[in-house]
């Protein structure tokens, strides 16, 4: 019987994003190499204001601004 290959495990980073209008979501994943180094948690901001243009165009109905972000609290 063969064996499976092994696969590259992708580590997320949870963060829970509060817009403009109140609204807010929870533990929005984003790529762990694309936070930390010197910019921190910022690099964050631009993955989640693609995912939210990606689902604003698959809905039809547009997500306001970002206000604040903040990591998610680890399980």
């Amino acid at each position: 019987m063969a064996r499976k290959k092994p696969t590259g495990k992708l580590e997320f980073v949870l963060f829970n994003v509060t817009y403009d209008d109140g609204s807010m979501t929870s533990n929005r994943k984003v790529p762990a190499t694309e936070v930390g180094g010197l910019e921190g948690d910022e690099p964050a901001r631009a993955v989640i204001e693609a995912q939210d243009r990606e689902i604003s165009e698959r809905s039809g109905r547009p997500r306001g601004r970002i206000k604040a972000l903040e990591r998610a609290s680890s399980r």
